[in-house]
């Protein structure tokens, strides 16, 4: 088709605000998915994706559209998540796109991740059409929320779509201005063939899928293509498009959205954000790719059965192809054996990589603590990045730890800013500023909901401060982080010894000043979940050689005397005496085994 009637789109909203059901009504509307087939959210495809209700992967797909003039146009959709966690997503799915699908919900009105999507998509200078969604809801706000939008981004009243994806209502003014307020895709570059990698999949017959899109010249089946970056050539086994199952076409041209079947075997040579040219008449030079995502949260996955560590291996290898935001490297622990060290974008993010590993590559696992990465400053050598505790050298070597702070946006009725402050400041957290995003009639009535910007370190809010900050809001607000920068901090590693013996994988880096009540409250823990042994267990809290939190669990006592019946009480304490000689042997060789559940026991300290 003519590159002037495509247009490449997106939605961008927070999340359920209605990304996934505007998606299923966008493809009826134009025919894409038969009534028949149609079922909800049917570009969230994974298991997971249905269980949880949210979207994880970015999907792709093609629309064919005839608008009131009777020109028929194509459009290329792409869904996007909305949890903070999935962001990168976002941020890839937006580069390959002319315009974005603001949508807000009706009831709700604007959200942290709302603001950070529109960020993203006004700095790539994307054409942004406001919508309004959910306005069929008995607690719809249409007006209300138009005004925010009004206020906050500076649309006219006139450019918002009032709609609802679930009835169908504004779906059409929707396509409407798809086609007319989009612009066309243009020619980057020469014509020789340059297409971008926004997303990928490993097929165990046709190798690595690339998702591309089109930014000049053409791809057709058969021809051999050169990835830039990497330098790997192959053969094209088959290029098609998304609708949404994958359908085969002749050729992709400038402007198009679909898939490359290069089958490439290994998931290394075909990366997001590489530029795919043909080999025979390549490109000057690739286009501009993706900024590398830098991982927030790390930890340690290990094999409950060491045997299965190729597998992990391999499992992580196919699932960091289409999931660009997880990196990992090998590590060792003493006490669990041989591992990777992972780093997600959130935890929500590596509950999910978590749940694939188990669910897809049948592996049982073990996943420690998550820490964050730390810069080291060393008196006497370089300076050291650490992401895991167990690493950090002795405090007599360290000038200085430094760790990373983000910038946290909080959006809340104003009624909650006291409790919202009080949780913020009681985390080391920094006040920044405060907006109202609503008119001052909303203030008069009580309504307005403001918008509070904080800086706080990102090991504070990591764990359970979502779900604090839920709580202490009654669920009305929501947030949303980016990187700030590394600050210098009064840091200490805080170990853990069950029955003398450090466990590495237990192991903490906190603030002196929270040292003593995280020690506690971590020991308390452990004592509830290892269990009972023929011998008494000490678990210790301990700052290098100091130990500052200690709870003992207590042994299990077989009753050695229930066979005497009477008779020389010299027997029973001869009986006795032997059994609490065998105790002490046995607490000298006796290990302990430490339950999955010990290792995530951080998640559950009450901070």
């Amino acid at each position: 088709m003519d590159s002037s009637r495509i247009r490449n789109f997106c939605i961008i909203a927070h999340i359920d605000h209605g990304k996934s059901t505007l998606a299923d009504r966008l493809m009826q509307a134009t025919g894409t998915v038969s009534d028949r087939d149609l079922t909800e959210q049917i570009l969230d495809s994974m298991d997971l994706e249905r269980e949880r209700g949210i979207t994880i992967k970015a999907q792709a797909v093609r629309l064919a559209y005839t608008a009131s003039d009777g020109i028929e146009y194509q459009f290329n959709l792409i869904d996007t998540p909305g949890h903070v966690d999935f962001s990168y997503e976002v941020s890839r799915s937006l580069a390959a796109c002319e315009a974005a699908l603001l949508v807000v919900d009706a009831t709700q009105g604007i959200q942290a991740q709302t603001l950070a999507n529109v960020r993203l998509a006004m700095a790539l200078d994307l054409a942004i059409i406001p919508i309004v969604n959910k306005i069929d809801l008995p607690l719809a706000e249409p007006d209300r929320v138009a005004a925010e939008l009004t206020r906050t981004f500076g649309f006219a009243d006139s450019e918002i779509i009032r709609a609802s994806a679930k009835t169908g209502d504004g779906v059409d003014g929707i396509l409407e201005a798809i086609a007319f307020l989009t612009e066309p895709p243009q020619a980057r570059g020469d014509d020789a063939l340059s297409a971008l990698i926004f997303d990928s999949k490993y097929d165990a017959y046709k190798g690595v899928i690339a998702y591309v899109r089109v930014a000049a010249g053409s791809v057709k089946k058969s021809d051999r293509i050169r990835l830039m970056s990497s330098g790997k050539t192959a053969d094209i086994l088959e290029v098609g498009y998304f609708s949404p199952e994958p359908r085969s076409v002749e050729s992709l041209t400038v402007g198009e959205v679909g898939y490359v079947a290069t089958g490439l075997k290994n998931v290394r040579d075909c990366r997001v954000g590489d530029t795919i040219t043909l080999d025979a008449a390549p490109a000057a030079k690739p286009l501009a790719a993706y900024e590398p995502i830098m991982p927030m949260v790390y930890t340690g996955f290990f094999p409950v059965e060491g045997d299965d560590y190729p597998e992990l291996r391999d499992a992580l290898a196919k699932l960091q192809l289409n999931d660009a935001s997880l990196v990992y490297e090998p590590e060792t622990s003493a006490a669990l054996g041989f591992g990777f060290r992972c780093g997600f974008l959130g935890l929500l993010h590596m509950d999910i990589v978590q749940e694939r590993l188990e669910r897809e590559y049948d592996l049982s696992l073990i996943a420690t603590a998550p820490s964050v990465r730390y810069n080291v400053r060393m008196q006497h050598s370089e300076d050291r990045e650490i992401n895991n505790p167990s690493e950090l050298p002795n405090l007599g070597e360290i000038e200085a730890i430094e760790e990373p702070w983000v910038k946290l946006n909080i959006i809340a009725p104003d009624r909650y800013i006291g409790s919202i402050m009080e949780l913020v400041t009681g985390r080391r957290g920094e006040f920044d500023r405060m907006e109202y995003l609503q008119g001052e009639s909303a203030q008069d009535t009580g309504d307005a909901r403001v918008l509070l910007d904080y800086r706080i370190p990102l090991s504070e809010i990591l764990i359970d401060f979502h779900d604090a900050l839920k709580s202490q809001t009654q669920g009305y607000a929501s947030m949303d982080y980016s990187h700030d920068e590394y600050r210098a901090a009064d840091l200490v590693k805080l170990d853990v010894l069950v029955n003398e013996v450090p466990v590495d994988a237990l192991s903490l880096i906190v603030h002196r000043d929270n040292a003593f009540n995280q020690g506690r409250s971590l020991v308390k823990r452990l004592k509830e979940l290892i269990p009972r042994q023929q011998f008494e267990v000490p678990i210790q809290a301990a700052i290098g050689s100091k130990v500052i939190s200690r709870v003992t669990v207590k042994a299990l006592r077989k009753n050695v005397l229930a066979k005497c019946y009477g008779g020389d009480v010299t027997r029973k304490r001869k009986l006795l005496s032997k059994q609490a000689a065998g105790k002490k042997r046995m607490k000298k060789v006796g290990s302990v085994e430490v339950p999955q559940e010990a290792f995530m026991a951080i998640l559950s300290l009450d901070k």
